[in-house]
């Protein structure tokens, strides 16, 4: 599809300049956020992997843990349905440059074992203590990966409309600009000819 010449007149000339204006400041704002989102994310980054480590480990650990609870005690399904669900957890977000970002927090008190002592053992007491740290990594991780998630896709976004200010909108205006311009001078010389030949000839009729 063709690209469609504006007028060339004085108010689209004023029109384009002051749209040119807004889309230099609209891609400067949005190179700053885009930077701005990428510092945020790589903080972020750097902790996944240590996390990540470190639940993985706690992970094995508690497994091990619970297969030798399960050895001892025979399995421990019915124990496991007793313990009452997490409900501790809340979440509240925070703003980075318009990208809402999740703040997990949850209840550290003090593990309660919520099982009697004469169904069990040290071992599922281990196991249990071990699965508490897990989840509470897991909790920990899952902000973070939320949050990276979100600061990507903003980041793409940005990205995008960056680009399309940087290599469409704003060369357009200045093509427009320059063709209205360019227009505009031609008229004025063709009007300043005219004017000389019409001064002329009534110089040569007098």
């Amino acid at each position: 599809m063709a690209n469609l010449r504006p007028s060339p007149t004085k108010g689209n000339l004023i029109h384009s300049k002051k749209s040119l204006e807004l889309a230099k400041l609209g891609y400067d704002l949005m190179d700053r956020k885009r930077n701005v989102l990428i510092r945020e994310m790589m903080n972020l980054v750097d902790k996944v992997k240590y996390l990540r480590d470190n639940l993985t480990e706690a992970y094995a650990e508690a497994y091990v843990a619970l297969q030798q609870a399960n050895i001892s005690l025979g399995v421990v399904s019915e124990i496991a349905n007793a313990i009452t669900v997490e409900e501790g957890i809340k979440i509240v977000y925070r703003s980075v440059m318009g990208v809402e970002i999740p703040i997990v927090t949850f209840d550290e008190t003090d593990v309660v074992l919520e099982y009697g002592f004469e169904e069990s053992n040290s071992r599922l007491d281990e196991a249990t203590i071990k699965y508490i740290i897990a989840k509470r990594l897991t909790i920990v991780l899952a902000e973070i990966d939320t949050s990276i998630y979100r600061l990507a896709r903003a980041i793409q976004k940005t990205q995008k409309r960056a680009n399309a200010l940087r290599n469409i909108v704003i060369p357009n205006l200045e093509s427009d600009i320059k063709y209205i311009a360019e227009s505009l001078e031609e008229k004025e010389r063709e009007g300043f000819i005219r004017l000389k030949v019409i001064k002329n000839k009534k110089n040569q009729s007098n």
